[in-house]
């Protein structure tokens, strides 16, 4: 006999949150389907709205997370640092991880791309500046630096969402690439 473990509400939210993530990442919002959400998670679609009442509800919470774990990763990987050395820390540790990670990165980028919804927007605009406002209060840097800094960083989003790193990398990408890893 097979016994199945119970799981909680906030279990099942964050089985949905992983598979809406990963089905989203690769249909974007307005191809993203929830019957195949609620597939990937092993639920109901019913058991999906019951906990995120609508698609762009769901939508808004992957990019929620999406950007508080961006947050999270930065507020770690700067820990005890100011500055430059922070910034650097930063840098490297957004390097590592969304480099490796494309579902992240493409979910991120298909939250860009869905900013014509005005709800999907201040959702974007609210994570995004949440990461200004934390790099700029832990660096300490003129506007300039941390503006470099983003942009930086969505070069790499660019890159990452080509598959433009690795063995797939291009002449010319890896010398944009060298310049991301001295802005670090």
């Amino acid at each position: 006999m097979v016994v199945s473990e119970r799981k909680t509400k906030a279990e099942r939210r964050e089985e949905i949150l992983d598979a809406a993530l990963r089905e989203f990442a690769e249909r974007g919002y307005h191809g993203a389907s929830t019957e195949e959400i609620a597939s990937r998670a092993g639920i109901s679609q019913p058991y999906v709205f019951r906990l995120f009442g609508t698609k762009r509800e769901l939508f808004k919470a992957v990019v929620a997370r999406c950007f508080r774990e961006t947050l999270e990763m930065f507020q770690r990987a700067a820990e005890g640092l100011r500055g430059e050395e922070a910034l650097h820390a930063m840098g490297n540790a957004y390097m590592e991880h969304y480099l490796t990670d494309r579902a992240r990165l493409r979910a991120q980028m298909q939250a860009y791309a869905a900013c014509d919804d005005p709800e999907i927007r201040d959702a974007t605009r609210q994570g995004y500046g949440d990461l200004v406002a934390y790099v700029e209060r832990v660096s300490g840097l003129p506007p300039a630096e941390v503006g470099r800094f983003f942009a930086t960083g969505m070069l790499l989003n660019v890159f990452a969402s080509m598959e433009l790193t690795g063995e797939n990398a291009e002449p010319w990408s890896e010398r944009l690439l060298e310049f991301c890893r001295e802005a670090g």
